[in-house]
Order: structure tokens, then C-alpha cells, then sequence
């Protein structure tokens, strides 16, 4: 799906207030994710997009080092019906580079610039996506012949490298404005269904399924109820484009139903402000948690503390969105004034950020409770299971 270059996808649950666990589903298996609602959610998105090449199993691998209680990640569903863990609609020069083709007589071959939900895993992983930096991520380490994994080989290797509940947000990538260039929102919840259910309740009590597309998010409540869903949501989705455009913001915007909000006109809620009937709008969908980019695109400048910075976050949604009993997480602050502002000033539950080693730090002097960082045992033990389960082109 489309995303301005300032965004990133995003989100999950827990709080530094415990979530309220009903005794059934302690007493059925479901109490693994509430070990972990006593954590202010700290999310590393796609892994740990600024500390290492993003959404490739050395960043995931990254993230839990860095004591996270959520990994973030994105899935795009392939021709072949697997969920691949990965941001992009399609394959992306900047990050990856194609090696040889699956078989001599390809005619796809080369795969870089092609749509992801028009090629196979098998296609797919002879890309590497681990050698080249992103300019806008000068210290992220890079891992060279690393490919991409699908969702099946995350979950092997999370299960591998730690006993912890780690929480899983799972975006599903789904193009609100051309339905043609993803597959739709039922071939995702299907594919999710198809591997969840086999893994038991107690590991889907640890999943959130996310999307920016809503249809996804009614769908996968229609499908598997007892699945937790995230409403994401900017201030490019939430209206019609104005007429002519392509996009919009809170200060240039059209009216009336977004493509990306399953035919909702946040307009028709109460509140005063855009934030507030957003928050509106997702609970009407039954989302259980919201969402939203910490910073306006309508904004010119990146800190909370520049002249002229334009929150997209902010106290009225966040009250409004807990009234409503949803939680808020936020993406993607990569600066502390930022991170600051939504956890003391608006009283978000969980942030998206690229750098969750250094929000983990802040968190930590700031008396929030996270999980602690892991010991040299530990992290020999993720390191030795990335080993094991790193998936590397045969180039």
C-alpha cells in the first residue's frame, strides 16, 4: 500500500496499566500476553529498522535484544499464498538486489521492481534484502545475502530464541486505493487463519493483526473474533482526497468517506476535533487498539519542539480512544522529545519506533516498566538460533 517517505506501518497491546484479563482466559491457556500487559508496550518496528537492515530476521533478532515487548513487522501475501514478511507492495531497488533467478528460463527474472503479491516465496528469496543501507538509516548494521522470511520462519525462529511471550503486530500490506496491486482483505485473514489456528489459542492471544485498509480489520473480527485487531490510520487516510490530489493532510484535505476506512466518514462521529472522531470511527469497528502517526504530514517540522510542529497524536485522542476502551500506540517517533510528548503529555500505551534500544534506555530512567534488556546467555541463545534459522540467497 502507499506510504508517504516519513511513514512507517505499525502496532499491539499492553500498558503500564495491567489489561483487564478476564479469569477464563487466564485459566484456558490465554495467560501468556498477560504476563506481559504489565509492560508499556515498547514495539521495534519492522525488527529494528534503525539499528539493523529492516524486516529481515537479524533485525527481529536485533529487536529482542533491545527488550522490546512487541515485535512490529508488515506481511504481503505472495502468488503462492504465503505471508512474507515485508513492507513494500513491491520489491524495492533501495533495498534489495537481485541475485539469479529461481530457474534459467524465468521470464519474470529480474524480480526487483515487481509487485510482491504477483511473484512466489521461492522467487522472493533469491532477492538480498540485507546489503544495502538505507540513507534515511545511516547507523543501521546490515547483514549481506540475508533474504526475506516468511511468517512461518519468524515464528520459528522467535519460538527458538527466546521462552518469552514476545507480542507479535502483524500489518497486513493492503492497498486501500487500488485493490489490484494487493490481494484483498479476505485472502489475508484466510492466510492468517491458516496459520494461527494450527499454533492454538494461547499463541493467537499473542497476535494483533493491524492494517490501515479497515476492511481487513472488520474482516479479521468476522473471522477469528477472538483475534486483536489495530485501526492505523494518518491524516492522508482518514478523508477523501481533495479533488485532483492524491493525498491530503489535517490542514489540505477533502470530505466524506476514505477509501481506507471501509466506506466510514470520520465526520458523521462526535468530537471536536479529527482526532477525537477518528477515535470515534475505529471503535465502531471494534478495533481494540488505535493506531495513528505520531506527526502530522501537514507538519514542516520533525520535533515536538521545533516552531510549527503539527501533532497527528494527540491528548483529545488518546482520552477520547481510552473512554472508548481502546489502547493508543503510536508510530513511528525516532526522537525523544517525541517519544516524551506521547507517553507523559498525551498518555499513549505503547509507541512503533525504529530505535527501541535507545526508547528502552529512555523508559528505564524514566520509571516505566519494560522487560529487562537480555544477559550474555540470552543473547547467545538469539544468536544462536538467528544461525539456525537466517535465510540466505543461494548466491
Amino acid at each position: 500500500m502507499y506510504f508517504p517517505l516519513a511513514a512507517v506501518g505499525s502496532l499491539l497491546v499492553a500498558s503500564n496499566s495491567v489489561l483487564a484479563a478476564p479469569v477464563a482466559e487466564a485459566s484456558s491457556g490465554l495467560q501468556k500476553r498477560w504476563e506481559y500487559s504489565k509492560y508499556f508496550n515498547l514495539e521495534g518496528h519492522r525488527g529494528a529498522r534503525g539499528q539493523m537492515v529492516e524486516a529481515t530476521l537479524p533485525a527481529f533478532a536485533e529487536s529482542l535484544k533491545s527488550g522490546v515487548t512487541t515485535l512490529e513487522l508488515d506481511v504481503s501475501l505472495t502468488a503462492s499464498d504465503k505471508l512474507l514478511v515485508w513492507h513494500d507492495e513491491k520489491v524495492d531497488p533501495t533495498k534489495c538486489i537481485d541475485t539469479t533467478p529461481v530457474s534459467p528460463d524465468d521470464e519474470q527474472f529480474p524480480y526487483v521492481g515487481k509487485n510482491l503479491a504477483n511473484l512466489t516465496v521461492e522467487q522472493i528469496q533469491t532477492l538480498d534484502c540485507g546489503s544495502l543501507r538505507l540513507d534515511g538509516f545511516p547507523l543501521a548494521l546490515t547483514r549481506p545475502n540475508t533474504t526475506l522470511s516468511t511468517l512461518e520462519q519468524l515464528f520459528d525462529f522467535v519460538d527458538c530464541a527466546t521462552d518469552e511471550p514476545v507480542l507479535f503486530n502483524i500489518e497486513s500490506k493492503i492497498n486501500g486505493d487500488h485493490h489490484n496491486e494487493t490481494r484483498s482483505p479476505e485472502d489475508f485473514v484466510a492466510a492468517f487463519k491458516a496459520i494461527l489456528e494450527p499454533r492454538g489459542e494461547g499463541f493467537i492471544d499473542r497476535i494483533t493483526h493491524q492494517s490501515f485498509d479497515w476492511r481487513a480489520i472488520i474482516e479479521s473480527k468476522k473471522v477469528m473474533p477472538s483475534l486483536r485487531t489495530s485501526a492505523l490510520c494518518d491524516d492522508t487516510t482518514i478523508w477523501a482526497y481533495p479533488e485532483g490530489e492524491t493525498t491530503g493532510n489535517l490542514t489540505v484535505h477533502g470530505n466524506g468517506p476514505s477509501n481506507w476506512l471501509a466506506g466510514i466518514d470520520i465526520d458523521s462521529f462526535p468530537g471536536s476535533t479529527p482526532q477525537e472522531r477518528v477515535a470515534q470511527a475505529a471503535a465502531s469497528i471494534n478495533a481494540d487498539i488505535l493506531s495513528p502517526v505520531a506527526t502530522s504530514y501537514a507538519s514542516n517540522v520533525t520535533d515536538v519542539n521545533m516552531p510549527g510542529f503539527i501533532p497527528f497524536t494527540t491528548k483529545a485522542m488518546v482520552d477520547e480512544a481510552k473512554k472508548l476502551g481502546m489502547k493508543v500506540e503510536p508510530w513511528t517517533p525516532n526522537r525523544l522529545n517525541l517519544i516524551e510528548y506521547l507517553v507523559k503529555d498525551c498518555g499513549v500505551t505503547g509507541i512503533i519506533t525504529d530505535y527501541p534500544r535507545v526508547a528502552h534506555d529512555w523508559l528505564v530512567a524514566e520509571g516505566y516498566n519494560v522487560p529487562k534488556l537480555p544477559g550474555k546467555k540470552e543473547i547467545k541463545r538469539i544468536d544462536r538460533c538467528l544461525e539456525k534459522h537466517l535465510v540466505l540467497t543461494k548466491h
